[in-house]
């Protein structure tokens, strides 16, 4: 049977267009947390008993990378990913995460190339280059052509920013009109994750271009605050701080700013998907008795690593829920920012987000008409359901925030 091209166009249109106005949550997957022990390992055979695919309406596998040489996508971790390479058969993690549509129809799967510690500086000399833009495209669709994903999202961080260059942003556009191009001819859906903080936007987007050329734009509305400040702030406060008012910079950094600034630079909101962080940020402070919002800390990377993360300055939320009676943590609601925080006898600090904190983001989303809404990442969300019994409380908190009677805020 043969269809019209027109109509195939239609359809794909309004497919898109419902989609954008139904809301929903993205959930990222970090798939190297399946390299975690103990309640931290977010087993990829096992992902289906971890990612609740019914609060999650679109998931996204990280990551994939881009050979410099050629532009071409390729696996950075071939036994996980396409369960080839050196010690034997490995995992197909592509298989087992695309396999997850099978328990909910509705589910879209993407692959997301790029990342923090891919860099920017391959992903600049490849943009500028279009035999190499050509190669990444054609690579993407093959990839995701054999492993049965819906979409691909673009993490490269950032266009114009580590050592990228200013014509960066003119080329990204040429990129994604052509990605849009031959994703047209698949239906496959065309995301990328996006700085959130205005100087950042400016440096390295053309925003209308983005909301043209994107089926979705993920705002990463966190990291706004961390050890880097030299002074305590919640990871992704919901409103600004009156304690930051003498410092401009910092005064600035919060969610609400951030999505308004993206809006105010010709955004669709409909094309908008707010971030959301699933861990906090944590500090020292250099007097354990003064621990407010702006207390000053100690220079460093932040607070120890935790049991799972195992990363200097954060602590996923399953970390810290799962510790946090034993380990003596206070924790305290700041109503102004709409955010918590919670600090120690021995002067650690951490910021953070709660299930009350992402319901009120959820339905701040719903308020703006937002088209969507985010997690970075599933695998710190209580996966297991160890502090409360009920598992991903954090992603629930943020559907229950999106629904039309919120109960948790």
């Amino acid at each position: 049977m043969r269809y019209d091209p027109l109509i195939l166009f239609l359809l794909a249109t309004f497919t898109i267009s419902t989609v954008l106005t139904t809301g929903g949550v993205v959930c990222y997957v970090g798939t190297w947390a399946n390299y975690r022990t103990g309640n931290g390992n977010y087993s990829i055979p096992n992902i289906g008993e971890n990612l609740d695919v019914d609060l999650c309406d679109h998931i996204i596998y990280t990551f994939v990378g881009l050979e410099e040489a050629t532009g071409k996508v390729i696996s950075l971790d071939p036994w996980l990913d396409l369960g080839t390479g050196t010690g034997g058969t490995g995992l197909r993690g592509f298989c087992t995460f695309t396999d997850l549509k099978q328990k909910n129809p509705n589910l879209r799967a993407s692959l997301a190339v790029g990342g923090w510690n891919e860099g920017s500086s391959k992903y600049s000399t490849m943009v500028n280059d279009p035999a190499k833009r050509k190669i990444f495209i054609d690579s993407a669709v093959e990839m995701m052509k054999e492993y049965n994903f819906d979409g691909f999202d673009l993490d490269w961080e950032y266009p114009n920013q580590r050592g990228g260059n200013p014509v960066d942003a003119e080329n990204f556009n040429t990129l994604i009109r052509e990605f849009r191009e031959e994703f047209d001819k698949y239906g496959f859906f065309l995301t990328a994750a996006v700085a959130s903080a205005p100087e950042s936007v400016d440096l390295s987007y053309d925003v209308p271009s983005l909301s043209k050329y994107l089926d979705r734009i993920h705002v990463m509305t966190y990291d706004l605050h961390g050890p880097w400040d030299g002074v305590t702030g919640i990871n992704a406060p919901m409103y600004g701080s009156s304690v930051y008012s003498n410092n401009e910079t910092l005064a600035g950094l919060y969610v609400d700013n951030c999505i308004r600034g993206w809006l105010n630079r010709g955004a669709d909101p409909e094309k908008l998907a707010l971030g959301m962080p699933t861990y906090g940020k944590t500090f020292v402070l250099s007097d354990p008795s003064n621990y407010g919002i702006g207390a000053p800390t100690q220079p460093g990377n932040g607070g120890p690593a935790g049991p799972h993360t195992k990363q200097d300055g954060m602590l996923g939320y399953n970390e810290y829920c799962e510790f946090k009676s034993t380990d003596g943590w206070q924790e305290v609601w700041d109503d102004e920012q709409q955010g918590v925080y919670a600090y120690k006898s021995n002067g650690e600090w951490i910021g953070f987000d709660n299930e009350k904190s992402l319901c009120m983001k959820g339905k701040y989303a719903k308020d703006l008409k937002l088209g969507s809404t985010m997690i970075w990442s599933s695998e710190t969300d209580d996966f297991r359901g160890i502090c409360g019994g009920k598992k991903n409380p954090l992603t629930a908190a943020i559907k229950d925030g999106i629904s039309s009677n919120p109960t948790l805020c």
